[in-house]
């Protein structure tokens, strides 16, 4: 029989569907791969009184200063593409002379190379490469100024123009590229020797050139980088470069360590170890309000399994690394589902995720709120064994307990009803309302509600005190 709800519910209880809500926490430190130099930290050691000797000697171990001809040069490829001039007065192994003041524009014509000025007169034809100079720097067209000479050959994508500087000149374009030239005076000529080292030690053999003008080297922006400060460094550090047992060392260097940096094998897969290139506590990293000392985020699940795409099997989980390196940096990592797990990188997390560092942590809260019941998981399971409870009153949260957590992660306690979270350390789970248990003996008249007489009824309450949902536990004919 069906009615109106006007009969008594006979000691009908209030049930809430649970509902489960969950947050992915990435935390982290660091900006860069983590080998060899940070650039914050050396900045931090300035300021504590180091000076360049020691920085360097901290950051790579076991070396010493050495030197370099000052006359070694480097041919740095600045672009590729249209190729136009000023400022040169000569052309290698010609008699032709150039005005540095008129601009000229150079094109290929099959393996040569066409010199006209800018009004279209033609200077000449020369056979690649072709090499100019002048009694100053050299402005190239849509790219900058630069000292040395400018040299011209056919490219794939036109005009290919390399920039052949000598060695202290390149790192002048090189140090406020690289480093803020505000910096304490030490900081910059660590740099300086760093960027030396750098550059006859990590050749790129392209097709007339060693080194690149962005990371893919180092940053150099040729005279337009040049400062008072940064000349000053170059010049007291001038042809002083790093050396292991006597041979130049590749000086890797990069912005945060986060507070420790790392091995090369760590970090680069198939890397050898490199005596000098090991792991060392940074300590000043946070220096100059680093903003890449700690960071961090956070997204839903859907969000985070989103991006892991097909490395999730199932539902997502977490992710539990298995294994970092002398830093927090992650070597290996588990990508937990709940039809099984894939084993990641820790590059690989950094390239899905848009980490600044593998210097990282993932964290996964999800709380569910059955009637006087606040349970869930945290993954990876808390080191501490447990997790703090507040509850929210008054529009702030305030501690109400600590409550254990399983090997799994998993905790539950009984509460009244409320607004709560679960805190683990500084990372906060999701707010959810716990209801109550209601014990119903006398008559309710619900208008327009239909349903039949003893029914079981799930009554849902959105909060402590908000309205009441009300609908048949089970679909039942009467």
């Amino acid at each position: 029989m069906r009615a109106l709800l006007t009969a008594a519910v006979l000691l009908a209880t209030l049930t809430a569907a649970a509902r489960a809500d969950s947050v992915f926490y990435i935390r982290g430190g660091g900006d860069g791969h983590g080998i060899g130099m940070s650039q914050y930290g050396a900045y931090g050691y300035a300021l504590h009184g180091a000076d360049y000797r020691f920085i360097l000697g901290h950051y790579y171990q076991g070396t010493s200063l050495g030197t370099i001809s000052r006359r070694q040069t480097v041919r740095v490829l600045l672009a590729t593409g249209p190729a136009s001039f000023s400022g040169a007065g000569t052309i290698s192994g010609s008699r032709k002379h150039l005005a540095p003041a008129t601009t000229y524009t150079v094109t290929v014509k099959g393996a040569d190379l066409v010199l006209t000025t800018a009004a279209g007169k033609k200077v000449g034809t020369f056979a690649a490469p072709l090499t100019v100079s002048g009694p100053a720097s050299l402005s190239l067209g849509g790219h900058g100024t630069y000292r040395g000479s400018l040299q011209f050959s056919p490219g794939a994508g036109g005009v290919q123009t390399v920039n052949v500087v000598g060695l202290d000149d390149y790192v002048r374009g090189v140090v406020a590229a690289e480093m803020p030239s505000s910096w304490a005076p030490a900081a910059l000529e660590a740099q300086a020797v760093a960027a030396r080292t750098y550059a006859i030690t990590t050749n790129v053999n392209g097709p007339g050139y060693d080194l690149y003008p962005d990371t893919r080297s180092q940053m150099y922006g040729g005279v337009s980088s040049e400062t008072a400060a940064t000349d000053a460094a170059v010049a007291a550090t001038s042809g002083q470069i790093v050396t292991y047992d006597g041979k130049p060392a590749v000086t890797y260097f990069f912005a945060a360590s986060g507070g420790h940096t790392e091995s090369i094998q760590n970090v680069w897969t198939g890397a050898a170890p490199e005596p000098w290139l090991v792991g060392v506590p940074d300590p000043y990293d946070s220096a100059g309000q680093n903003p890449y000392h700690t960071w961090g985020s956070q997204m839903s699940i859907t969000a985070a399994a989103r991006k892991l795409g097909r490395l999730v099997k199932g539902s997502l989980v977490g992710i539990q690394v298995t294994r970092r390196g002398l830093s927090p940096r992650i070597v290996q990592a588990q990508v937990v589902g709940t039809r099984g797990s894939t084993t990641v990188s820790g590059s690989q997390l950094q390239g899905i995720f848009g980490l600044d560092d593998t210097w990282a942590s993932f964290t996964t809260i999800t709380t569910t709120d059955p009637l006087g019941t606040l349970s869930g998981t945290v993954f990876p399971a808390p080191t501490s064994g447990s997790v703090t409870v507040q509850a929210q009153t008054g529009g702030a949260w305030h501690t109400v307990a600590r409550v254990a957590v399983s090997g799994s992660g998993a905790y539950t306690t009984r509460l009244p009803a409320g607004r709560y979270r679960i805190v683990d350390g500084s990372l906060e789970g999701p707010a959810v309302t716990v209801g109550r248990h209601v014990s119903v003996s006398r008559l309710l008249r619900v208008p327009g509600f239909v349903a039949c007489r003893h029914q079981t009824l799930t009554f849902t309450l959105p909060d402590a005190r908000g309205t009441v949902k009300i609908a048949p536990a089970t679909p039942t004919r009467c």
